[in-house]
């Protein structure tokens, strides 16, 4: 759904908000409301056949389907995230920001929906500078293990909407995301892979962004020597030592990219429970409570 995910990111559009307006019992043309206003249906009929119509359009699922209406409800995520911020910016007195896309690693820990919103809106980056101007590096984070940094796996890695997507996925149908920590992957897949030998096809692994499905292999080949970065043969007390000087300023910058992430996805789950009201067949695609989050054996 973005970037690293193949849920591809849709064209940045702006989302007009209605007056506001008293929740109706049927929402009609509505797919939820940002406090009470309401974003009309007329967005996401308009994405969903953007999307119908471009060069992806092969690969989407059948109209009528689970699949399909699974889409549905994670395009409306897209769309009702990107009002949401629009709406707390424009409040803040902020400007829209331009900026590149999120690469794989930083659009995992976003999460699909968030990612695709940042990826695709100005006033999401906006919001997201905004909220993470003051963040810090937590201090947990900056405690190196003796050994020195932790061990990278090369990850190949895509999200699913639903189970059985990803169990008709192989590992060619997988996106690589580098060299990585697992830490640095959502927690539930990365303690699957923890208990997999490289190159196991692991998941698929549900969590509340979707269903995942992965492999590793070592981040360097047997007998080659390690990067930098991974050399772990440094004494630990030794004046270059990572354990003695904690994070080099490039594991830093690194760190503290990923904790603003945290902290701005923290933010959104916030913003969303007191200002997003959802309808009936447009939950959360991950939603237990809606009808195709379901399993597959």
């Amino acid at each position: 759904m973005s970037g690293h995910v193949r849920h591809r990111p849709v064209e940045s559009r702006g989302v007009t908000l209605e007056p506001t307006a008293t929740a109706p019992t049927t929402p009609g043309g509505v797919i939820g409301w940002i406090d009470d206003r309401p974003i009309p249906r007329e967005h996401l009929d308009r994405r969903l056949a953007d999307l119908r119509d471009g060069p992806l359009s092969a690969a989407l699922p059948v109209p009528g389907g689970s699949e399909d209406r699974q889409l549905a409800r994670w395009l409306t995520q897209v769309i009702l995230t990107e009002a949401l911020c629009e709406t707390a910016a424009r409040a803040l007195g902020l400007a829209p920001v331009e900026g590149a896309p999120l690469d794989r690693v930083a659009a995992v820990e976003l999460g699909s929906i968030n990612a695709a919103a940042y990826n695709g809106n100005p006033w999401v980056r906006a919001l997201f500078e905004h909220v993470t101007a003051t963040t810090e590096i937590p201090s947990e984070w900056r405690t190196l293990p003796a050994q020195g940094n932790a061990t990278r796996h090369i990850v190949r890695h895509r999200l699913f909407a639903d189970r059985a997507s990803a169990e008709r996925a192989g590992p060619d149908d997988l996106d690589s995301l580098g060299a990585v920590e697992l830490d640095s992957l959502p927690a539930a897949l990365a303690e699957a892979i923890r208990h997999q030998p490289h190159g196991t096809l692991v998941g698929p692994i549900k969590d509340a962004l979707g269903w995942h499905l992965a492999v590793t292999s070592p981040s360097h080949p047997s007998g080659a020597a390690p990067s930098p970065e991974q050399d772990t043969s440094r004494s630990p007390g030794s004046a270059d030592s990572p354990r003695h000087h904690g994070p080099t300023a490039r594991q830093a910058d690194r760190l503290l990219a990923a904790a603003r992430r945290r902290a701005f996805a923290r933010r959104l789950d916030e913003l969303r429970a007191e200002r997003i009201k959802l309808v009936p067949g447009l939950e959360h695609p991950g939603d237990p409570r809606q009808p195709d989050n379901h399993h597959k054996h």
